[in-house]
């Protein structure tokens, strides 16, 4: 009895062990190869793909086979699939009568669910155990997986001659085309592929595979899947020649795909659903290349384009770079789009955004361009000229950097290196003194990615002022994504997370667009608002120091236009700037898309206010020419006009006058525009009718005028350091200086040592020795000004 309970202890052991075996038998996950790196557009097109780490062309797993395929690999390979538990014990009996009648392996009698199993197990021998465990295993495989789901494991990872792997992969490799576009010839050609899959080769096999292939066909047409005339058309198909090159609509995000998501990882699927349109795509891979070939001509070698949805933020287009991989000149591989550049001036409008929503300036306000030394830092303007005051918004449509650099001493650096890290900028990764004031002019690095994603999110605020009720959204600044989310998320419209201000606010933005749109365009596009189909764009170039880097970005109500050109190495050249690389390209781009509204004006933010039409500044009542202008309402924080004021003409109205010289009866009382001395010396060159002060009656003492002169360079209290000539020697600093009369003389005195004088130009070369010096000037009526300033000895 005891011998019995031991034995049925042993059977229920083995069975158990057996049942643990079977359910255990399948590893998990059941294929654990690599895959390539697969990129598709938006809508499922293939836009590129990378071979596996295994030098296979191997796509990953796809459920979803199309139903030709089907047919004809259940009609080639395993006729019963259907009927089956994984193996089929009259394929079986017909294999062994067959081997043992020929005296050889003729016939191996698998299923397709033996055939994964196998399949999954590489590099086991084929022998008669290794048949028992395949059986074993692919009944277990068919009690883990439904039919369908076995078909398409079988399908991605079949190999299908050369170095490719899985029907996805083979579809594109040899015929071009997605597996849902295969036609009837091409499908049975891929069918009886993976049985013998050295029949593709081009130089032998050809005849046995065109047999098969047209064998396939017929047992289709006899079994019902196909008609005669589709039979007979599909056996006149030819076969596929030497395998094509997969798409490369878009190589530089493939790679960037691959390195952010699939690089350090394993065990996931590496196919990516990205925002791309492949229509688009392909258009603006045409224009990139059709500007490439004109700017080459200049030794300008490579361009990246970018187009993205507001709304979303969702890119649409990603050019990168040009593609030549067969030309390492070009230095094509490099991914200018996430790449750090020069910004040049590309950064100037969220400057003039942030000083107009803050109340620091209004979009007309007269900001001075003269000669600027700020601690020892001298900006220029790029055609080198001066305008000694221009309108804020006037600075940023012509992208001067005098302004800008004065508006950002104002505004300080400090505050601005933080704004531009919460819009999003990556790449300072400094401390503001490091940049300091070159910040706005280049003087930090920017990713084109970035930028494109700050000018978006501008955008995206102004868009959601009115449906969040005058309210800001902090979520509304976000980058880019390339990355097709399969849910969206939903909006944050939470009314306890919306604030009352925003990063950069509404009315700010919308002046700044505004301003925008007004810059001058490239001469093909000059005259586009003549043309009632011509787009409203924001846009702006950069160009940044030594003609390295090109730069313009454009944005409407729906979408941003981001573009960059130059040479990936840093090469200058000469003519490399903004408006004449970047933006024939950024507005060829813009054609592209559908036109939209202009952007909606945040009225419940603005107030119409009277402004001086020569200052730019809030009027006052002695501004004779007034506009109404609306203007954020923090703007009404700016002060009046600073640079009108009252001055009182004697009868003739030629001469000014003061009651130590005039009854005032007989004086007239005239409102009169005056800029500083240092400003309207350029002012006035640039505009004809600005009108000089009225100089003074001789007999009147005047002891209350405004300054009659001003120094340019140096301005007080400044150290300086005086250059060395290329021979060694010490060289001279140029001293300049502004005065309201044309035709003064003007005495320069240094340390009370006479040093000449200058008339109508007022500058002069200085060579002074390392300490403190003061420098008086004296002109012909003996006004009299100094300026004191310390020369500094280099090291």
């Amino acid at each position: 009895m005891k011998f019995l309970k031991k034995i049925l202890w042993a059977a229920f052991f083995l069975v158990g062990l057996a049942f643990y075996f079977f359910l255990t038998c399948l590893p998990s996950p059941l294929f654990n190869t690599p895959t390539s790196t697969v990129l598709e557009d938006r809508n499922g097109e293939l836009l590129g793909a990378l071979i596996a780490k295994d030098g296979q062309w191997r796509f990953p797993y796809n459920k979803t086979l199309p139903e030709k395929f089907k047919k004809a690999i259940v009609q080639f390979e395993d006729r019963r699939f259907y009927h089956h538990i994984g193996f089929d014990l009259f394929a079986i009996a017909r294999a062994t009568w067959q081997n043992l009648h020929a005296q050889k392996i003729k016939s191996g009698g698998s299923t397709i669910s033996m055939q994964v199993i196998r399949l999954s197990r590489k590099g086991k021998k084929r022998n008669f155990w290794q048949k028992i465990i395949e059986v074993i295993m692919a009944f277990r495989l068919e009690c883990k997986y439904s039919k369908e789901e076995i078909l398409s494991l079988y399908a991605s990872q079949a190999p299908f001659g050369n170095n490719v792997v899985g029907l996805d992969a083979a579809s594109w490799r040899y015929f071009g085309k997605n597996t849902d576009l295969l036609s009837w010839g091409e499908t049975a050609t891929l069918a009886v592929l993976p049985n013998s899959p050295s029949l593709v080769h081009l130089g032998k096999n050809r005849d046995l595979l065109l047999q098969k292939r047209n064998r396939l066909l017929e047992k289709l047409y006899i079994a019902g899947d196909i008609d005669s005339t589709t039979c007979q058309l599909a056996q006149a198909e030819p076969l596929p020649g030497k395998p094509l090159p997969l798409p490369q609509y878009a190589p530089h995000l493939l790679v960037r795909t691959y390195l952010e998501n699939f690089k350090n990882k394993s065990g996931t699927s590496t196919i990516t659903r990205s925002t791309l349109s492949k229509d688009l795509q392909i258009q603006v891979n045409t224009i990139v290349s059709r500007h490439h070939e004109e700017l080459r001509g200049n030794g300008i070698n490579n361009v990246a384009t970018l187009v993205a949805d507001v709304e979303t933020g969702e890119v649409l287009a990603y050019v990168g770079n040009i593609f030549k991989p067969n030309q390492p000149e070009f230095d094509s591989q490099v991914d200018v789009i996430n790449a750090p550049r020069s910004t040049g001036s590309i950064l100037k409008p969220f400057l003039f955004a942030a000083m107009l929503g803050e109340g620091e300036l209004l979009p007309n306000t007269l900001i001075a361009d003269i000669p600027t030394q700020i601690a020892g830092y001298s900006p220029e303007n790029f055609n080198k000229e001066y305008d000694g005051a221009v309108p804020a918004k006037r600075a940023l449509e012509r992208s001067l950097n005098i302004p800008a650099v004065r508006m950002l001493r104002n505004y300080s650096y400090e505050k601005f290196h933080y704004l531009l890290k919460k819009m999003g900028m990556t790449t300072l990764t400094q401390s503001p003194d490091h940049y300091g004031l070159s910040l706005i002019l280049g003087g930090a690095e920017g990713k084109l990615w970035d930028i494109a994603g700050m000018y978006a999110s501008m955008a995206r605020t102004l868009n959601h002022f009115s449906n969040n009720s005058g309210r800001y959204n902090d979520s509304d600044f976000h980058p880019l994504n390339y990355i097709l989310e399969k849910e969206k998320k939903k909006k944050n419209d939470d009314p306890m997370k919306l604030k009352e201000s925003g990063i950069l606010n509404a009315s700010a933005i919308w002046c700044t667009f505004n301003a925008m749109e007004e810059v001058s365009r490239p001469d093909k596009e000059s005259n586009w608002n003549q043309f009632s189909s011509s787009q409203r764009i924001a846009w702006k170039t950069g160009t940044s120091f030594g003609f390295r880097d090109g730069w313009a970005i454009g944005c409407t109500k729906k979408y941003v236009v981001a573009v960059w050109v130059g040479n990936a190495d840093g090469e200058g050249r000469p003519g490399l700037i903004g408006v004449a690389t970047a933006a024939p390209i950024m507005f060829d781009v813009f054609k592209l898309l559908k036109p939209s509204s202009w952007l909606e004006q945040p009225y419940d933010e603005m107030e119409l206010v009277p402004i001086c039409r020569q200052s730019g500044y809030r009027a006052l009542d002695i501004c004779e020419e007034k506009d109404s202008m609306w203007i954020p309402d923090a703007g009404l924080k700016t002060p009046p006009c600073p640079y009108h004021q009252i001055i009182h003409l004697d009868i003739s109205g030629k001469w000014r006058v003061d009651s130590e010289c005039e009854s005032t009866s007989n004086m007239m009382h005239k409102s009169w525009f005056v800029l500083p001395p240092s400003q309207e010396w350029y002012y006035k060159s640039k505009n004809q009718e600005y009108k000089t002060l009225p100089p003074y009656r001789k007999d009147c003492a005047d002891l209350n005028r405004s300054p009659i002169m001003e120094f340019i360079y140096p301005k007080k209290s400044t150290q300086i350091y005086v250059p060395i000539e290329l021979d060694g020697k010490t060289g001279k600093a140029v001293f300049e200086v502004a005065h309201r009369s044309v035709d003064a003389v003007i005495y320069w005195h240094l340390d009370d040592q006479y040093l000449g004088s200058t008339k109508g130009f007022h500058q002069m070369g200085i060579n002074a020795d390392p300490g403190k010096h003061v420098l008086v000037l004296v002109d012909q009526d003996g006004e009299r000004v100094e300026q004191y300033f310390e020369v500094l000895k280099k090291e």
